[in-house]
């Protein structure tokens, strides 16, 4: 007989581990996505004319002022520093006549001549930013030192009597530290034309900040001048026309006058009209 196998004996199951509990999650903190900004709002005094401003109006020479930027010996004379830099542009223009030319005329019209000479101390101390740019260069070469002959507005350029020559001009553009604007308010000046050094640098920069405190902004083409043909081009055919309106000297100085009636003409027309009135009466 087939012997009968014992049977087999059952193992014990081995206890399943309990699942663990499930942690909660922690709560991922939101991200914030907007940033507060603070408001910044410009001061009501910065701007002179609010909006929209005096650009694009006619020129009256009661309420106009050319401002003369830097027409100083370290530039138009020869011995000056900067002289032999910007003496190729001076004179492919002839900006230094056309100036003296504008001066005259816009004196004669009524209009206000301001000067805008820069000048330092000899160790820098009021120089804004002597380490860096062209500041920098001024303060190491000893530019426009007060007191020196290099520091003097030009012959050609020698205010009179009822110009006004602002005063504390140390960077680039001829508003901050000044009391340009102080006296352009006190004058009621509404148009700003100018010319000057350099056309791309005190000149644009002063050219600038009158755009931005609403003065109808001319700048003469023909009047400023700078180390480069090329300089001179991109401001004057470029930045200028963002700022202001370009025009020459000659075309700035019409404006300046109105047009001249023709007295003769007008007596004439007024003689014809009388004889055709007279004319007219015997005939009825």
């Amino acid at each position: 007989m087939p012997m009968k196998r014992p049977a087999a004996k059952s193992r014990p199951m081995k206890a399943v581990p309990k699942a663990a509990k499930s942690r909660p999650m922690k709560a991922v903190p939101k991200i914030a996505m907007k940033k507060k900004i603070t408001k910044v709002t410009v001061p009501d005094d910065y701007r002179v004319f609010s909006a929209p401003g005096k650009g694009g109006s006619d020129i009256n020479p009661k309420t106009t002022a050319v401002i003369f930027v830097e027409f100083q010996n370290e530039f138009c004379t020869p011995g000056g520093k900067l002289h032999d830099a910007v003496k190729e542009t001076m004179a492919a223009s002839g900006m230094l006549e056309n100036a003296a030319g504008v001066a005259k005329a816009v004196r004669a019209a009524g209009a206000k001549v301001i000067h805008a000479p820069i000048t330092f101390r000899p160790d820098g101390a009021d120089n804004p930013n002597k380490n860096l740019g062209i500041l920098a260069g001024c303060h190491k070469d000893q530019l426009f030192t007060i007191g020196s002959w290099n520091a003097d507005i030009c012959e050609q350029m020698s205010p009179e009597a009822d110009d006004i020559v602002v005063v504390g001009k140390k960077g680039l553009s001829a508003f901050p530290g000044t009391d340009l604007e102080d006296q352009l308010r006190q004058h009621g000046i509404e148009t700003v034309a100018l010319g000057g050094f350099m056309a791309n640098c005190c000149v644009e920069s002063t050219m600038r900040e009158a755009c931005e405190k609403g003065f109808n902004v001319i700048t003469l083409t023909d009047c400023v001048a700078t180390t480069s043909t090329e300089g001179l081009k991109a401001a004057t055919e470029g930045t200028y026309t963002f700022f202001s309106q370009p025009m020459t000297a000659e075309a700035f100085k019409a404006k300046l006058t109105p047009a001249q009636v023709d007295t003769h003409v007008v007596v004439q027309a007024v003689s014809t009209v009388a004889y055709l009135d007279e004319r007219h009466q015997h005939m009825m």
